[in-house]
Protein backbone atom coordinates (compact mmCIF):
# COMPACT_ATOMS: atom_id res chain seq x y z
CA UNK A 1 0.00 0.00 0.00
CA UNK A 2 1.23 3.21 -1.04
CA UNK A 3 1.65 5.97 1.59
CA UNK A 4 -1.18 8.27 -0.47
CA UNK A 5 -2.72 5.25 -0.33
CA UNK A 6 -2.22 5.10 3.62
CA UNK A 7 -3.01 8.48 4.16
CA UNK A 8 -6.21 8.28 2.02
CA UNK A 9 -7.52 5.47 4.05
CA UNK A 10 -7.08 7.27 7.40
CA UNK A 11 -8.72 10.09 6.07
CA UNK A 12 -11.68 7.84 5.10
CA UNK A 13 -11.84 6.13 8.51
CA UNK A 14 -14.66 3.70 9.04
CA UNK A 15 -16.47 2.81 11.97
CA UNK A 16 -15.32 -0.44 13.48
CA UNK A 17 -16.62 -3.94 12.25
CA UNK A 18 -17.46 -1.82 8.39
CA UNK A 19 -14.48 -3.62 7.21
CA UNK A 20 -13.88 -7.22 6.09
CA UNK A 21 -10.81 -9.08 7.73
CA UNK A 22 -9.10 -8.58 3.96
CA UNK A 23 -9.45 -5.21 4.26
CA UNK A 24 -8.75 -4.23 7.63
CA UNK A 25 -5.10 -5.93 6.36
CA UNK A 26 -4.70 -4.01 3.69
CA UNK A 27 -5.51 -0.44 5.35
CA UNK A 28 -3.31 -1.38 8.58
CA UNK A 29 -0.42 -2.73 6.59
CA UNK A 30 0.43 -5.28 8.69
CA UNK A 31 3.72 -6.28 6.87
CA UNK A 32 5.15 -8.29 4.36
CA UNK A 33 8.30 -10.44 3.55
CA UNK A 34 10.51 -7.39 3.98
CA UNK A 35 8.71 -6.05 7.16
CA UNK A 36 8.06 -7.62 10.63
CA UNK A 37 4.05 -7.61 11.65
CA UNK A 38 4.68 -5.05 14.85
CA UNK A 39 5.65 -1.59 14.98
CA UNK A 40 7.61 0.30 17.60
CA UNK A 41 4.79 1.15 20.01
CA UNK A 42 4.06 -2.64 20.84
CA UNK A 43 6.94 -2.89 23.93
CA UNK A 44 4.69 -0.04 25.34
CA UNK A 45 1.06 -0.78 24.30
CA UNK A 46 -0.52 -1.72 27.75
CA UNK A 47 0.43 2.61 28.39
CA UNK A 48 -1.15 3.53 25.28
CA UNK A 49 -4.37 1.50 25.89
CA UNK A 50 -4.26 2.54 29.49
CA UNK A 51 -4.03 5.84 27.59
CA UNK A 52 -6.78 5.43 25.28
CA UNK A 53 -9.66 4.16 27.87
CA UNK A 54 -8.79 6.90 29.52
CA UNK A 55 -9.38 9.50 27.00
CA UNK A 56 -12.91 7.44 25.85
CA UNK A 57 -13.95 8.37 29.38
CA UNK A 58 -12.97 12.13 29.36
CA UNK A 59 -15.04 12.11 26.29
CA UNK A 60 -17.86 10.56 27.40
CA UNK A 61 -17.14 12.91 30.53
CA UNK A 62 -17.61 16.03 28.12
CA UNK A 63 -20.61 14.56 26.57
CA UNK A 64 -22.30 14.49 29.88
CA UNK A 65 -21.45 17.24 30.29
CA UNK A 66 -22.99 18.88 27.70
CA UNK A 67 -26.29 16.94 28.10
CA UNK A 68 -26.21 17.72 31.58
CA UNK A 69 -25.97 21.42 30.26
CA UNK A 70 -23.14 22.20 32.22
CA UNK A 71 -20.94 25.53 32.22
CA UNK A 72 -19.54 26.47 28.84
CA UNK A 73 -15.87 27.21 30.12
CA UNK A 74 -15.81 23.82 32.31
CA UNK A 75 -16.83 21.64 29.22
CA UNK A 76 -13.54 23.90 27.19
CA UNK A 77 -11.68 23.15 30.14
CA UNK A 78 -12.39 19.02 29.55
CA UNK A 79 -12.11 19.81 26.24
CA UNK A 80 -8.42 21.41 26.58
CA UNK A 81 -7.57 18.08 28.75
CA UNK A 82 -8.89 15.50 26.47
CA UNK A 83 -6.78 17.40 23.32
CA UNK A 84 -3.42 16.83 25.29
CA UNK A 85 -4.74 13.68 26.56
CA UNK A 86 -4.62 12.95 22.78
CA UNK A 87 -1.62 14.89 21.76
CA UNK A 88 0.56 12.47 24.36
CA UNK A 89 -0.37 9.29 22.90
CA UNK A 90 0.09 11.20 18.99
CA UNK A 91 3.88 12.19 19.87
CA UNK A 92 4.17 9.05 21.76
CA UNK A 93 3.56 7.22 18.93
CA UNK A 94 5.65 9.59 16.61
CA UNK A 95 8.53 9.24 18.79
CA UNK A 96 8.29 5.59 18.80
CA UNK A 97 7.81 5.23 14.83
CA UNK A 98 10.69 7.92 14.59
CA UNK A 99 13.06 5.11 17.07
CA UNK A 100 11.95 2.21 15.10
CA UNK A 101 10.51 2.26 11.77
CA UNK A 102 12.76 5.11 10.61
CA UNK A 103 16.08 3.58 12.44
CA UNK A 104 15.22 0.28 10.48
CA UNK A 105 14.58 1.73 7.18
CA UNK A 106 17.31 3.94 7.72
CA UNK A 107 19.77 0.35 8.07
CA UNK A 108 18.05 -1.07 5.05
CA UNK A 109 18.78 2.10 2.71
CA UNK A 110 18.77 5.56 2.20
CA UNK A 111 15.46 5.21 0.04
CA UNK A 112 13.57 3.42 2.79
CA UNK A 113 14.97 5.68 5.34
CA UNK A 114 13.58 8.66 3.14
CA UNK A 115 9.88 7.24 2.56
CA UNK A 116 9.71 6.56 6.48
CA UNK A 117 10.91 10.40 7.22
CA UNK A 118 8.08 11.42 4.99
CA UNK A 119 5.80 9.67 6.17
CA UNK A 120 6.64 11.15 9.61
CA UNK A 121 6.91 14.32 8.26
CA UNK A 122 2.97 13.80 6.72
CA UNK A 123 2.02 12.69 10.06
CA UNK A 124 3.66 15.72 11.93
CA UNK A 125 1.90 18.15 9.51
CA UNK A 126 -1.26 16.46 10.12
CA UNK A 127 -1.03 16.63 14.06
CA UNK A 128 0.42 20.26 13.74
CA UNK A 129 -3.00 20.98 11.53
CA UNK A 130 -5.22 23.25 13.55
Amino acid sequence: MTTENQTEAVENLVAPGELEVEEVDEVMDLGGEDRPAHYGYIGDKANYMRRMRRIEGQARGIAKMIEDEKYCIDILTQISALTGAIQTVATGLLEDHMNHCVVRAARMSDEEAQIKIEEAAQAVRRLVRV
